[in-house]
């Protein structure tokens, strides 16, 4: 079963560690110096919030593929609705090594699609040393990410 992800970042981890632990219910599953993630089943998401990146906010969307088979079948959903595909293969991001690859939806969203293969000690490529990197930890944006507009 598949579970959406989000990633967002935050000024203040501490702080944003004790909203989310107390909005969710419960801790972080995982938690470094620069990053936290919660995987809640009801509702079923990985949520995240890292200290790298841009200005706080959402940095992009995403799922989580349980297995390579759903992972595949995304894929081909991304392909049939003739979606700009960038594959990224196996690679380390977010305290993770993961199959994943990236869409970007016509307004400009860039949507990750992953499967994880297994967590590691490292965040993945240093986004500090490279801040204009955009989704996730990628040394550079693979796909552009369109700044957030207004509320609803």
């Amino acid at each position: 079963m598949k579970r959406f992800h989000v990633h967002a970042h935050v000024e203040d981890l501490t702080q944003s560690i004790a909203f989310y632990s107390k909005l969710f219910g419960q801790a972080p599953a995982r938690q470094e110096s620069d990053y936290a993630k919660w995987m809640l089943d009801d509702p079923r998401i990985n949520f995240a919030i890292s200290t790298r990146g841009g200005k706080p906010g959402v940095d992009h969307l995403g799922i989580q593929a349980d297995s390579e088979d759903e992972l595949a079948e995304l894929k081909s959903r991304a392909a049939a609705a003739e979606l700009s595909l960038e594959d990224e293969g196996e690679t380390s991001c977010c305290y993770a090594r993961s199959d994943k690859y990236w869409v970007v939806d016509p307004q400009g969203i860039a949507w990750e699609q992953f499967h994880t293969l297994r967590d590691i000690p490292t965040f993945g490529v240093d986004r500090q040393a490279a801040p204009a990197a955009s989704a996730c930890c990628a040394g550079a944006a693979p796909i552009p990410v369109k700044a957030a507009g207004s509320c609803c």
